[in-house]
């Protein structure tokens, strides 16, 4: 059982490790909904994440005789950084089993706490299942990433936080993977005041929670595709799912492309970097359909490594309309080329990319295809540009990702 003395507990014990992250309001985001919003910023964790809470505290209730087997565990990367900053604290052998898929950053991370790292599997699931089967072989004690209701306690004490820094909370954003964070902070939440309402918060591709409550039961997806690596699981737990059917409000379910967006804003307007997985109850504030309530949403972790990170910026500047791609028809002769620029130029368009085709028409002289790609100040400003050159006869075409064309 979850009790109200467990988190307590757990609660001092984790302050021992954990730095204390404070509640930050957003403006921004306060003024985009219509309600009081603040973030948790787990991001700014040790290790980078809120799963060194559960890690540690798993791991302190263990035996003397567990500890020295040594631990193992699988994950996606948070919870391999927690635990093995955790086992490191307390001098103990760590070996963690991360799927294939593992940015780079996560993986050099979990060995810098002297972890052992075995890199297995497509997803979370699979480098779980090999996670048990060399625990079974060298006799590790496993410390699953959720399925654990101590590991869940230790994950719950963020609202222990959120409570005692805003005590008139009305809801709290939780994202939830296997559910374990999420089970820990519904569960307290409705200890402390069963008034706040807790909703919990999937990437679309890996609603295994969403599913399993429509169904009644745990329900195990075919198959998960998310940029949320840190929730992208397969089979939610089933120790945690009556805590989640008895305790969470709702669940909202995110697009990939909305986090995206949700990336932009926060460092755009908090200079804060969340991965994807934390930006999930980001994008869900939009989705919430009150006014004028205090709403915390969990930024889970900011572990995201810089070549995703550039991917992200670069899609979410594309999806604002502050980069496009437009296709036009000129003349091959000296001074086409001049025209164009001169037009957008005018405008304040700043050309980033040229691509010149004179195979497009058997008659150069007719038409040769110049593909620009450009920063815009935002979609206002790209409709300036592209309308000047159809007014000038160019004939423009908007060039989508995947090189189909939009007429105008």
């Amino acid at each position: 059982m979850l009790t109200l003395e467990k988190f307590e507990e757990a609660t001092e014990v984790v302050s021992r490790v954990t730095l204390e992250t404070k509640l930050v309001y957003s403006e921004y985001f306060s003024g985009q909904t219509g309600n009081k919003v603040y973030l948790k910023p787990e991001n700014m964790q040790y290790t980078g994440a809120y799963k060194v809470r559960g890690a540690y505290y798993k791991i302190s209730t263990l035996s003397d005789e567990e500890r020295a087997k040594g631990l193992i565990t699988a994950s996606a990367g948070n919870h391999a950084q927690g635990v093995a900053y955790a086992a490191q604290k307390f001098g103990t052998k760590a070996v963690v089993v991360m799927p294939t898929t593992t940015p780079l950053m996560k993986v050099n991370r979990t060995k810098s706490y002297g972890a052992e790292v075995v890199l297995h599997g497509d997803v979370y699931d699979e480098a779980c299942d090999y996670a048990y089967k060399l625990a079974e072989e060298k006799g590790y004690t496993m410390i699953h990433p959720f399925n654990d209701l101590t590991v869940a306690t230790g994950q719950g004490t963020i609202a222990m936080e959120i409570v005692k820094e805003l005590p008139t909370v009305d809801y709290i954003l939780c994202p939830i993977g296997g559910g374990g964070l999420c089970t820990g902070v519904s569960t307290l939440a409705k200890l402390l005041n069963p008034n706040i309402k807790v909703i919990g918060v999937e990437p679309a591709g890996a609603n295994c929670m969403e599913e399993s409550l429509k169904n009644g039961k745990v329900t195990t997806l075919p198959k998960v595709n998310t940029i949320a690596d840190g929730t992208a699981v397969k089979t939610p737990g089933d120790l945690l799912f009556p805590y989640i059917q008895k305790n969470v409000d709702d669940i909202i379910t995110i697009e990939d492309t909305e986090l995206i967006v949700a990336f932009l804003d926060l460092v755009e307007n908090h200079k804060m970097v969340a991965e994807n997985s934390g930006l999930l109850t980001v994008a869900a504030l939009k989705h919430l359909n009150v006014k004028n309530k205090k709403v915390v949403s969990i930024i889970s972790g900011g572990n995201m490594d810089v070549i995703t990170m550039a991917s992200v910026v670069q899609h979410g500047l594309i999806q604002r309309d502050r980069i496009f791609t437009v296709s036009v028809l000129l003349p091959d002769k000296p001074g086409a080329l001049v025209n164009v620029s001169t037009i957008i130029a005018d405008l304040q368009g700043n050309v980033i990319k040229l691509e010149h085709n004179q195979f497009v028409s058997i008659n150069r002289n007719d038409a040769v295809e110049l593909r620009i790609t450009m920063e815009a100040f935002g979609t206002e400003h790209k409709n300036q540009i592209v309308n000047a050159l159809a007014e000038h006869g160019y004939r423009p075409k908007l060039v989508r990702n995947k090189g189909t064309y939009d007429g105008m």
